[in-house]
Formats: C-alpha cells, structure tokens, sequence
C-alpha cells in the first residue's frame, strides 16, 4: 500500500506492507484525509532544519543524547542519532473510510460501515488500523472529505468546552485559520456572543459570515480596546487562543482582553513569555487544551479501549469525535464557504505545496485514495522444518523492528555476516518493518507474522517484540519448525510458560533451538569470571545491583510482569550461570512507598539460595541517583573476591585475574549471537542455554513479581 512519509524536509509516498487487524482495533479502507496545515508543516519545517540549528532549539534532545555518550560510547551514539535522523516519519492523524475488519472485543462497527478515525495510526495511508476509541461512526450525508476533518473538529470542540461558556457570554477567538474557522461555528451555535482577530481580511471576512459579531485586524485596530468597548467595559469571559506564533504578545493580549476572573484557552501554539500583572490582578485561568479530549495519550483508554465512565467524564475524545461528525451532519459545522482542494495520495509533493499557501487563505487541503483491496501478501509453501542448514548463513526472520532491534541486533549481525543474514524483516508498523529491511538489505518486509512461518528460507526467527507477546509468538514458530531467539523474557505468566514448557518436554523428535536473551552470561567479563568460580571449593557469595533508575508507573515496562520479569530476568540467569546449579529457595521483600509516584514492584531485594550452597543476593531498584553506575557485582569464595563495574571493568582480590577495561558496556549481545550460531551449525539438541535454565529464570521471575 501507498503511505505518506517525510524524510529530512522532502514528503513523497512509498510503497510498505498493509497493516493486519489485531485485538481493539478496527482496520479501514481509507478514503479521504486531511492534512493539517499547522501541525505537518511545523513537522516539515523541523526536519528541513540543520541539526545543530534542531540541537539549539531542544536543548532536552541534546542531553538525551549526552545520556547515550555516556552510557554506550560516542561511536554507538553517533549511529543511533543518524538512524533517528534517516528514518523519516508518518504524516498525517485525521481521516475517513471504509471499515473492513474489526478485532477482537470491538463492538459497535461493522464490515462496510462508513467511519473516520483520529491519533497517531490515523496516518495519510491507504489502509490504516486505528484502536477503536479513536473511530467513529459517519451518517450518509456526510461526505468522506468533511468526515476527514475530524481530528481538527474534534480538537476545536474540546478548546470550547475548556471554555466553559454559557449563552449570552462574550467570546475572542484569536486566529482565524481552519481551527480557528471550526471553533467560530461550534461558539456561534453555542449561544456565545463572539470576536475575532487575525490579520489576514480574507479570514476575518468569513469569520464574520460564520458568525462573529466584531472582527479585529491587530495591524490596523488595538485588540484589546476594540474588545474591551464591545463587552461593555468589562472584557471577555473567556479568549481561545487559536492562532501559531513565535511572539508573546498575542498571548498577552488575550490576558489583556478578559474581563476579571476570566479565562485564556490556549488551543494553538504561542510564545510563552507571561508576564505575572498580565494575569496577577485579575486572578485569570490560564488553561491548556489537550488535543481531542480526556483519553487522548492515556495507553489504557486509546491502546486498551478501557472507556472512561460516562457519568463521570460526559465528553472524552471519542465523544468529541462522535459529536463533531454529528455537528457536520445536522448543519452546525459548515465547509460551504471554504475552498477544498484534493489531491490524489500519489501527488503529495503537489498537496503539500498547497498548504504552504492554504495558511495564507480559507482552504482545506485533501488526499483521496482509490478504490483498492487491501494486498494479500501470498505465502511461501510451508515446510516441515527448516532446521537444516546446509552452508553457514543462518537467515533470520526478524519480528518487531523498534529501537532495541535497530541498534543493537542489527549492527551485531552485521559484524557476523558471514554467520548471519536478515532475510525478512515484520512488524506491526508496514513502514518500520520496511525502514528495517532496507538498512539490513533484507530480502521483503511484511506485516504478516505467518509469512515468516512459511518461508522456507528462514531458519531462525528473533522476536523483538513487547513482553507479552513473546510467549506466543515463541510457540508459533517453534510448532513452524523454526529455530527461536526470543528477547527476554520468555513469557510474563506461569499459563504461557506452561504451554511453551509443553511444546519442549513433548515428544517431537529433533526440536528446533530455543534461546532467551540472557547475554549477560556471555560477555566477556562474565566468562572471565566463570573461568575463576568454576575452580572454586566452597559455595559463591554474590551481591549485584541494579539501579534500574526511575520509569513512570503508567509506562508499558509495569506491565505484564513489570521489571523485575522483564529486566530482572538477566541476573537471575547471570546466577545460575556461575553457580551451575537449581535454585532451591528463593525469598524477597519490597520497598512499602508512601506516595503514588513509585512502586514496591521494581524496588525489591531478591535472596537466591542454591542447591550447592551458594547464595546470591540482588537488589533491584528504581529509586537511585542516575549518576551511580546501573550494575555492579561482587563475588566472593575461597578468601577471593571479584567486582564488576558496570561491564566497563573487572577486578580480583587475592588472585590473579584478566584486567578487562572497556569504555563501553561489553554486555554480550554479539558473543551471544557467536554462540547461537555455533550451536545451529552443529545441529545440537540443546542451545547455548540449557532449557531447564531458560525455565527455571522465568519461573523465578514470575514467583519473585
């Protein structure tokens, strides 16, 4: 399918993998969506922008990048900067179609209904999979290019309702572009009595068409006298801030223009140098009006459709959406005076030029789509196994192309080319997954995890995905006959685990590898370290910490299992990998916080006791100074001691030890693909990691959450 993207300054469609329909989602047809002039051309002019011109003008960029030079190096840095930079981007948030399929638990919409869809998988595309809160449904008299408004709609009804405005109140919208425009015809159907500044006549003119009683030109009429003797002295009660500009000084006319105890909405983008006696006196409301609605960029009611009670928030943004169709459907919401002009998606260099201009004059620019079934991609035959491997190249089937894959797996299997090679590549996201193949020079991308099940060339699938899909999709490939490499952790509970541990202890013969990413145990230090314990007489005494630093709790880290079987996982492992040995206890306490902002599930102290003796001890916490190293480790035995500094040094005390330094963490990420390798190569029944390990970890980690 076609889809609309912007690299450094230049927008063009390019040709990626159809989205599939997953749980809460609704997958749609696209027929016409909108571009918005203020938001796309701002992204447009950000990425036409010089870095260090960027860097001067997000200073909070620039340390996150100092954050990266620290943690893995200058080098590594410099490449995940230029991947940011050479990606590009999805454009587009507003749109209409034609629903053709729905997932799992969405109700309320059919195949072929006519719907518009809103947020960030709303993309400028020709097939889009939007959740279904965002998606809403659009009566016959509504024609697709109107119903395409309806992220903008949306997010000049929630402005009014910010406003808080009552009949007979007098109203300032400040700005007369699309929003603007859309905002003049909700107030004047409202009941609000209104005034409106711009300095464009032609905008002015139609506002007062729309329904403005006092138009304002800033150039030529002071704004804030103007609307000061039409409210009879006493000022607006309430000015929507509607306009796009770099100076303060609309922003503190609007304060200027209220009357006492009276409110500014800010709905556009100002300059944000306020002075206190512009608000002080009066004791004004200064809001902020979030896009759409309560729920816009809550993961829990957008990504999980759990809605808000409708007796406790009467308009979230789905509501909103819903209403601003209705609103176009019964006449309230016009577009008869404005100037449309479409494009079809193949012309969007021509569509964008177009609104550069718009901003200057009353139109709304569209893209159609054409009538087109959504592709299907067609399988390869499928194949018992593909666990014969006749030269060295293992071909990997990479699944889930986010940040973690692109900058670790990626630059390590191409130092091993001549072991490895990325021969497809899948993700949810058609343009990632495509991003991905082509940087790795993969044979296709796709967003059908089937594809890579059937394609006999794939020997070996490596799943980047989220936690909680690990265990599924680990299972599907194992029962495909695929050799696995899954991040950790194997699964977030004990029934996924079973099912896994069901397919392993059954009674197939010549099972395909299994293998969790526990690099740790194979990085250099480690090894080093194991050469010493395994020469040991007595049990191990370890003590690692991990100052894991602080993540938000409504963070998708929290969920299905949190850190601890998440991230937690690799010290257990690392553990076992120096004792040799079953876990025969296990005991744990948790930090009892008393606020909300942190929680006892990432902050706990772990006690292992093993069957040889040995005991091991980790604390887990989120609550350290970020200027303390994240891991550190201490082994003691036989009178002998040896400390790891964060993968970046090593040293013994009352032996002799290889002095290991690196600038970098030397975590194992490479020495554990070196390792894969070796084991699919020699057809071994048994990976790197011996599968009551990998087992026994998850178990542990599942028991300790």
């Amino acid at each position: 399918m076609k889809q609309v993207i912007l690299k450094k300054g230049i927008v063009f469609t390019e040709d990626v993998p159809a989205p599939l329909v997953s749980d809460g989602s609704i997958l749609i047809r696209t027929v016409a969506s909108c571009i918005s002039a203020g938001t796309e051309l701002s992204s447009i002019q950000t990425s036409e922008k010089p870095l260090i011109k960027r860097a001067l003008e997000q200073p909070e960029k620039v340390k996150k990048v100092f954050n990266w030079i620290k943690k893995d190096g200058i080098l590594n840095t410099y490449k995940q900067v230029q991947n940011e930079l050479n990606a590009g981007i999805t454009l587009g948030y507003s749109l209409s179609g034609i629903v053709i399929g729905k997932g799992k638990d969405v109700t309320g919409f059919k195949e072929g209904d006519r719907v518009a869809a809103a947020g960030g998988s709303a993309n400028h595309a020709e097939f889009v999979e939007v959740p279904a809160n965002l998606v809403t449904l659009v009566p016959n008299n509504v024609s697709f290019m109107h119903a395409s408004t309806v992220a903008i709609g949306a997010i000049a009804l929630q402005s009014v309702r910010r406003a808080d405005l009552r009949l007979g109140e007098f109203a300032v919208v400040i700005g007369c572009g699309l929003l603007g425009l859309i905002v003049i015809q909700i107030l004047n159907h409202s009941g609000a009595r209104l005034a409106v500044t711009d300095l464009n006549q032609s905008k002015l003119d139609l506002a007062v068409e729309l329904g403005a009683e006092l138009a304002i030109n800033p150039a030529e009429n002071d704004p804030v006298r103007a609307v000061q003797q039409w409210s009879n002295g006493h000022g607006a009660d309430a000015v929507i801030f509607a306009a796009a500009t770099e100076s303060s000084e609309p922003l503190s006319q609007s304060f200027k223009m209220c009357r006492r105890k009276g409110r500014v909405i800010l709905l556009g983008v100002s300059g944000m140098q306020i002075e206190r006696k512009d608000i002080y006196e009066k004791e004004l409301d200064f809001m902020v009006s979030t896009s759409y609605g309560p729920g816009r960029y809550d993961r829990t009611y957008e990504e999980k459709g759990i809605d808000y009670p409708y007796a406790y928030v009467r308009w979230t943004e789905n509501r909103n959406l819903g209403e601003y169709i209705r609103l176009i459907s019964i006449g309230h919401i016009s577009f008869d005076r404005f100037t449309s002009i479409s494009f079809p998606v193949t012309n969007v260099s021509e569509a964008y030029s177009a609104v550069k201009t718009s901003s200057k004059d009353t139109s709304i620019i569209f893209l159609e789509y054409p009538e087109t079934s959504i592709p299907i991609e067609k399988p390869v035959p499928q194949s018992k196994r593909a666990r014969a491997i006749t030269a060295d190249h293992i071909n990997i089937g990479l699944v889930g192309a986010g940040n973690f894959a692109r900058n670790m797996h990626l630059p390590n299997i191409a130092k091993l080319k001549n072991r490895f090679h990325i021969s497809a590549v899948m993700d949810k996201n058609g343009y990632n997954a495509k991003q991905v193949a082509q940087a790795a020079g993969t044979a296709y991308s796709t967003t059908n995890f089937d594809q890579l099940l059937s394609d006999n060339n794939i020997h070996l699938i490596m799943i980047c995905t989220r936690h909680d899909s690990h265990a599924s999709l680990t299972l599907r490939a194992l029962q495909a006959g695929k050799h696995v490499f899954v991040e950790k952790p194997l699964a977030t509970n004990m029934s996924d685990l079973e099912k896994v541990k069901a397919f392993l202890h059954g009674s197939q013969e010549n099972k395909p590898i299994l293998v969790v990413g526990y690099n740790r145990r194979f990085s250099p230090f480690a090894q080093e370290i194991k050469k010493h314990t395994d020469r040991r007489i007595n049990p191990l005494f370890i003590h690692y910490r991990v100052n894991a630093g602080f993540i938000p709790l409504n963070h998708w880290v929290h969920e299905n299992g949190g850190r601890i079987v998440g991230e937690a996982c690799h010290i257990i492992d690392l553990m076992t990998f120096f004792t040799g040995c079953r876990i025969a206890t296990i005991s744990c306490e948790s930090i009892s916080p008393t606020t909300n902002i942190i929680s006892g599930s990432d902050n706990k102290s772990i006690i292992l006791k093993y069957e040889d003796g040995s005991v091991a001890t980790i604390e887990y916490f989120s609550i350290g100074n970020n200027n303390i190293p994240k891991e550190y480790m201490e082994v003691h035995f036989d009178n002998q001691s040896i400390i790891l500094d964060d993968y970046k040094s090593l040293k013994g005390f009352g032996l002799t030890i290889e002095k290991i330094k690196s600038a970098n963490n030397q975590k194992g990420h490479l020495e554990e693909l070196e390792e894969l390798h070796k084991s699919i190569i020699s057809d071994t029944p048994e990976g790197p990691i011996e599968m009551w390990d990998l087992i026994q970890t998850t178990e542990a980690t599942i028991k300790i959450q």
